[in-house]
C-alpha cells in the first residue's frame, strides 16, 4: 500500500524516488527550511545526494504545488509543505526564525487590494517582522 507521500508524488505526476521522499520528510520535520538545510538533512539520511538534485526536487515540488517557496527579504528562500491555505509568516529580525500565522479572514485571498488593476487575485503574501521570544529573552530589545 502506498504511503501518503508516495500518493502525493504520483498524484502530482512525479515519480517516487528516495530523494523526493526524503525531501518531503525533512520539510515535514523542519518547515521553513532553506535548500541548503534540506540538502544537509537529506544527505544525512541517504548519503551522497548533490545540492543540485535537491534544488531540482524543490523546484519540481513548487511547480507541482506540493511545496510552497517563501522569500523573506534578506533571507534565502525557504520551503514548506503547508500549501492548502493562504497563511502568512512571522520572521525574527535577529535569528531569522520563521513561524506560520493563519490568515485573519480565512478565505483565499484573505487580503484584497484597493484596485486590482485587472488582475485576478489568487493569493496574498504578508510577512510580519519582529523579534521572537527566544531572542527577546536573550536581552535583545523589541523594536
Amino acid at each position: 500500500m502506498a504511503t501518503t507521500k508516495e500518493a502525493a508524488l504520483r498524484g502530482a505526476g512525479l515519480r517516487v524516488t528516495g530523494p523526493r521522499l526524503a525531501v518531503l520528510d525533512v520539510l515535514a520535520e523542519h518547515p521553513h527550511a532553506t535548500a541548503d538545510a534540506v540538502a544537509e538533512q537529506v544527505r544525512a539520511r541517504l548519503g551522497t545526494v548533490s545540492k543540485q538534485a535537491i534544488y531540482d526536487v524543490l523546484a519540481a515540488f513548487v511547480t507541482a504545488g506540493l511545496v510552497r517557496r517563501i522569500e523573506p527579504a534578506g533571507s534565502p528562500a525557504r520551503f514548506e509543505t503547508r500549501t492548502a491555505d493562504n497563511h502568512h509568516h512571522l520572521v525574527c529580525r535577529v535569528c531569522g526564525r520563521v513561524a506560520d500565522v493563519d490568515c485573519v479572514t480565512g478565505a483565499r485571498p484573505c487580503l484584497e487590494p484597493g484596485d486590482d488593476a485587472g488582475f485576478v487575485i489568487e493569493e496574498a503574501e504578508v510577512v510580519f517582522w519582529g523579534v521572537c521570544r527566544s531572542c527577546r529573552s536573550d536581552g535583545v530589545p523589541a523594536r
